[in-house]
């Protein structure tokens, strides 16, 4: 049984390399369509049992007799056990078969929502009492531990896909894909508003946990059908190879001559790599923004500027739709501009963040107009340093060989930002008001901006250093 469990998600073996070049050439044209537009599908489908909460937020408080802190603690479940689980899963992703971990992992967080929704079902507040404690407690309890497990399951869907974009697509057109690929966050969030808001509209609050549940269930099954793990476990040849260019220079032929251990090389290009120590240290105040406005920003609107709950919801997707090209801009530019340096536009789109943020705090409530393009500036500015600082400069900055680990290593930072921003912005609610919580937002951004000043001067110095 146990052997059957591991062999079921460990990484297929290599086939040997097929030598004849058009079938290489149509095998690859099919199948790294094939990995992108899956591995983009799958994403979107995760933001629809993760997301959804944002929503359905002022029904459950207001139903469940939940105030602000309460229902930052339970975002804040989420995001610990997804930071600490993107790490974990992210070595385990190294070495998993792409195939089976993904999907799986998708049902297993469609499982969580719906033991979270049955939770509410079955407890009510005020009306029972377990072992001497209040019934509303132990809910509150119930709700953080099936949210809690749905962030652990979370956590494995970005490692495997880390994993697969880097050894389906080189280096030369991995910012290009990277950047497009990764607006399925933004389409995924603009769909988890839209189908919650629906739900919400139509069935009540529960149903924005069983509806989208049930479509990753389904999505799950399609993805085992879909996805493959590395190009050589269908007998082809390395991406590099296939498209004749060269490796990233410091990784050179890794893959056919470095010989250390997997945590040799995880020592090396993670452990003791300062680049991803940076990138790590700014990823908190990155996501501090992100989940502060993605989590908070309907009940913001709901409650301070009087917006219905379909405004502000359709408010929150122009943040999330717009944000996906903002993604895109910023690995355009960072390729075709900067050519490969990401920290200029890191530092570019923060500052044009803060400067949104201002001014969407500022409108008058009566301004819907403005609303939507304040909220969309904000979410293409947010998207940009979120898919490069803790993505795609963490990828380039180590080794192919650790990519979902590197991923998974400035990921656990992430979501600490996460956590903070969660129970953070409720507390600052609860306690100053709104203005606090934008504040925080604020002073987040702004310190993003210095550390990301500090890892562009400390990336020109070595570039001086090996040149000189």
């Amino acid at each position: 049984m146990t052997n059957a469990f591991i062999n079921f998600f460990k990484e297929p073996p290599f086939k040997e390399t097929i030598t004849d070049e058009k079938k290489v050439k149509d095998m690859y044209s099919h199948f790294r369509w094939r990995i992108f537009y899956s591995s983009f599908i799958a994403y979107v489908v995760f933001h629809i049992c993760r997301k959804n909460i944002a929503v359905a937020l002022p029904s459950m408080g207001e139903a469940l007799h939940l105030s602000n802190t309460e229902l930052g603690l339970l975002g804040s479940s989420l995001y610990v056990t997804y930071g600490i689980g993107k790490f974990i899963n992210g070595v385990i992703a190294d070495k998993a078969n792409v195939r089976t971990f993904l999907p799986t992992a998708l049902i297993l967080s469609a499982i969580c929502n719906l033991c979270f929704v049955l939770s509410a079902m079955f407890v009510t507040p005020g009306h029972i009492t377990f072992f001497g404690l209040p019934s509303a407690t132990v809910l509150l309890w119930l709700l953080c531990f099936f949210w809690g497990a749905n962030g652990w399951f979370q956590s494995c869907g970005f490692p495997p896909v880390a994993k697969s974009l880097s050894y389906w697509f080189s280096n030369s057109e991995r910012g290009t894909k990277w950047s497009l690929w990764s607006t399925s966050h933004q389409i995924g969030v603009f769909a988890a508003v839209m189908l919650s808001g629906f739900a919400i509209e139509h069935f009540g609050w529960k149903a924005a946990f069983y509806l989208p549940a049930f479509i990753c269930i389904i999505t799950g099954i399609w993805l085992f059908d879909r996805l493959r793990d590395k190009p050589q476990t269908l007998g082809l040849p390395d991406v590099e190879k296939f498209r004749e260019e060269p490796a990233v220079q410091k990784c050179e032929d890794e893959e056919d001559t470095d010989t250390r251990s997997y945590f040799q090389i995880f020592k090396e290009h993670i452990l003791f790599n300062p680049v991803i120590w940076m990138l790590a240290i700014a990823y908190i105040f990155v996501y501090i923004i992100r989940f502060g406005t993605e989590d908070w920003l309907v009940k913001y609107l709901v409650e301070v500027k009087g917006n219905p709950l379909t405004l502000a919801s359709s408010k929150l997707s122009s943040l999330a739709l717009v944000g996906a090209f903002g993604a895109i801009l910023a690995g355009i530019i960072s390729d075709k501009i900067y050519k490969g340096n990401r920290t200029p536009i890191n530092i570019i789109f923060l500052i044009c963040l803060i400067l949104s943020l201002l001014a969407f705090a500022a409108n008058p409530a009566e301004n819907n107009i403005m609303d939507f393009i304040y909220a969309a500036m904000i979410g293409m500015f947010t998207s940009g340093p979120q898919m490069l600082i803790g993505g795609l400069c963490a990828v380039e900055s180590s080794s192919k060989k650790v990519a979902s680990a590197s991923i998974g290593f400035t990921g656990v930072f992430g979501y600490v930002g996460a956590a903070l921003s969660s129970s953070g912005t409720g507390f600052m609610v609860d306690k100053f008001g709104w203005n606090g919580a934008i504040g925080f937002w604020l002073i987040s951004t702004a310190i993003c901006v210095v550390i990301c000043t500090i890892l562009l001067i400390y990336e020109n110095q070595k570039k001086k250093k090996k040149q000189a």
